[in-house]
């Protein structure tokens, strides 16, 4: 029903904006409950077991996160007397809400739950949840002055190596994805202290990337590997741009992936963490090793070319077809 969904999306969208907004941790807290409930029914809508499993297992974890952020919040607000997001001074409270919002956004070592719902999902709606959702946490985790470093760069080198790890072993494309997405948030996690208009301009190409393997595996109707490498049939331009799409999200030099990598290598060393960023940018190969794996299936493995395989991928729907130009464009191509 497109009134449903139109609420729906108003809910995503109001949620998010209300967390942006707030300098008061209930209001925060308020924006980031409507934004779990507003995705919820989205995440549900084909009443697939695997999707409700998914939705459930989400809404369990949001719920933990929010209510360790309600508590830390309150507690904050009995030691030192303010509900004021950029006045934390208290280490407690501090540590504990920089937990929940990582639990929210799924960085390790709290990501468990990311590929398993991930999976359960439709594309689209696994965009949304890769890109939209990770808009408030963040904007909180900004806004949060003087934690405590050690806490930080521990998330975020323990995402960046989880992330290549956990996705070496799979072959269906949306727990590559997830693992992708714990790596990524896992760099901008390691330079929040440092610098967060590197982490900023590291959530916008992650945003644009992701957009553009998201809608065209859409477009392929592609949810594993094998899927992929039958895919040249299917849509040959569509097999050809691929690959850079994938390699620019593993951060190889002449992609759009590439910048923010090399911003924040060039950012730790300057911060005397040479070892920080030797760690980090090897964590990084593991994630090329998976994005290499996946465009060696779909260009250099040859596909029985069966007239089932061929569909009219010409006349494609213009809704996913212009995004995708414009993001794949970006994606290959911003450096």
């Amino acid at each position: 029903n497109p009134y449903i969904l139109a609420t729906l999306l108003f809910g995503l969208g109001l949620g998010t904006t209300i967390t942006f907004a707030s300098s008061h941790w209930l209001l925060a807290w308020m924006g980031l409950e409507i934004n779990t409930l507003a995705i919820i029914p989205l995440m549900a809508q084909h009443h697939h077991p695997r999707a409700v499993e998914a939705t459930t297992k989400y809404f369990l974890t949001q719920a933990t996160a929010a209510a360790m952020l309600l508590f830390a919040s309150t507690t904050n607000a009995w030691l030192t007397g303010q509900w004021d997001i950029q006045q934390m001074s208290h280490p407690f409270p501090l540590t504990l809400i920089t937990l929940a919002l990582a639990l929210k956004i799924g960085l390790a070592p709290m990501h468990t739950w990311l590929p398993e719902v991930l999976q359960g999902l439709d594309l689209i709606t696994g965009l949304v949840l890769s890109t939209w959702q990770k808009l408030a946490p963040f904007a909180l985790l900004l806004q949060i002055q003087n934690v405590n470093p050690t806490i930080l760069v521990t998330l975020g080198l323990a995402s960046t190596l989880v992330g290549g790890w956990g996705g070496l072993n799979q072959t269906q494309l949306r727990k590559v994805l997830a693992y992708s997405s714990i790596a990524h948030l896992g760099w901008m996690i390691l330079i929040l202290q440092y610098s967060p208009s590197l982490t900023l301009l590291a959530l916008l190409t992650y945003f644009v990337m992701t957009f553009s393997t998201f809608l065209v595996f859409k477009l392929n109707k592609s949810t594993s590997i094998n899927a992929l490498a039958i895919s040249w049939t299917k849509a040959p331009i569509l097999t050809s741009l691929t690959p850079l799409v994938l390699l620019s999200l593993g951060g190889l030099p002449p992609l759009t992936g590439f910048m923010p990598k090399w911003l924040i290598l060039q950012e730790l060393a300057k911060q005397d963490l040479a070892p920080l960023a030797t760690l980090a940018a090897l964590s990084a190969l593991l994630s090329l090793y998976f994005y290499l794996r996946i465009s060696y299936a779909m260009t250099l493995t040859m596909s029985p070319n069966n007239l089932t395989g061929v569909t009219p991928w010409r006349f494609s729907s213009p809704q996913l077809t212009l995004p995708l130009a414009i993001t794949t464009t970006a994606t290959i191509s911003l450096l």
